[in-house]
């Protein structure tokens, strides 16, 4: 097979030498004829090694690849083409908590089953060295092979199939060639569209060998979101989860994120009720039968706080401290509540619980 030839950068040549710099930025591969282009052209060059994002802590962006297409026979959510959610504009001036019938309730809790296939075959990729690029990959081709769209991709223009959070990012963050490393905590928040319906859940994985601190963070907003999934029932207000999940967290000297919330799901990603995770929060609203929502709280080892890096969707600690969460999609019963994206019995164990 005849080898690729590479344009030089400065004069258009035949090139096989790469910029050292984009290398060690994980940036497209920018190629030079000859060192003495390469110096003549620098000054040009040396603006694609600029980077905009205001860091709070010591993660750094990697490159993103452009989106990835989804095949015209897969149903496809109102945002897919435009990004622009138009039934959720709708719904929220009516602000009414969707009840869900027999038949739609089947159809929400395949779409979490597929949620819960996904975020297993992601547990089971995470290594230190693994791209969050190629999660995305793993992601955007498992739905694609069951007919289902990746919810995340084009809601607002977001990018990828999947939103990956590595340390110190509270949510939303962008899948990247930035490889993971020993020591590093990854949240994966899978969401899928099947059949009209979606499903929402995420978890947070170990990377390698991960600090005693980092751990008890990960566990500790594990075991508040069970405890919060717990008093769920027909009656209760959608302001109580917040009070569980703050008292148990802060007990430990950790703080909830109050910038995101649970939130309905279903016929639309993202609808009433609103789920605060914070307690004291004045959120209208009682968990009735046939209510489906998520809880999934962020929970922060230093500040509260969160900040936007400047791609409008990657949320950070304030302080560069780590973040953790986890999700589930769940329905309010007559008795109780039913976890639609529960862990199976072939699920990979978190192994922050051994």
């Amino acid at each position: 097979e005849e080898a690729k030839v590479n344009p030089c950068e400065g004069c258009g040549s035949a090139s096989t030498l790469r910029c050292p710099t984009c290398i060690k930025m994980w940036r497209p591969s920018s190629y030079f004829c000859s060192q003495d282009c390469f110096k003549r052209n620098w000054g040009t060059h040396k603006a694609k090694h600029e980077d905009n994002i205001t860091y709070t802590g010591p993660l750094r962006r990697g490159y993103v690849t452009p989106m990835r297409t989804v095949p015209d026979h897969i149903e496809k959510p109102d945002y897919a083409v435009t990004g622009i959610p138009v039934s959720e504009h709708q719904a929220r001036s009516e602000r009414e908590i969707p009840v869900y019938s027999t038949e739609e309730l089947d159809k929400i809790r395949y779409s979490s089953r597929l949620v819960r296939e996904c975020l297993d075959l992601c547990h089971r990729m995470i290594r230190p060295g693994l791209t969050t690029e190629e999660i995305d990959i793993a992601v955007h081709e498992f739905c694609i092979s069951r007919n289902a769209y990746p919810s995340p991709l084009n809601y607002y223009h977001f990018p990828k199939s999947v939103c990956t959070s590595p340390n110190e990012v509270v949510c939303h963050g962008i899948p990247d060639s930035r490889p993971l490393q020993n020591g590093d905590i990854v949240n994966v928040d899978i969401s899928i569209y099947y059949q009209g319906y979606h499903g929402d859940a995420n978890e947070t994985y170990l990377v390698g060998e991960v600090a005693d601190s980092s751990k008890l963070l990960v566990r500790t907003t594990y075991e508040a979101l069970m405890k919060a999934i717990e008093a769920c029932k027909p009656g209760v207000r959608y302001s109580e989860p917040g009070n569980i999940i703050s008292k148990y967290v802060e007990e430990k000297g950790f703080s909830v994120v109050r910038s995101y919330c649970g939130h309905g799901v279903g016929r639309m990603f993202h609808c009433a009720p609103t789920v605060p995770h914070y307690a004291k929060n004045k959120t209208p609203g009682i968990m009735r039968p046939g209510h489906v929502f998520t809880i999934e709280p962020m929970i922060n080892m230093g500040s509260w706080r969160d900040q936007k890096w400047e791609d409008d969707w990657t949320a950070v600690t304030v302080d560069g401290q780590r973040s953790a969460q986890f999700e589930h999609t769940l329905l309010i019963t007559e008795t109780g509540v039913e976890i639609l994206s529960g862990r199976l019995d072939s699920s990979p164990p978190l192994e922050f619980l051994a």
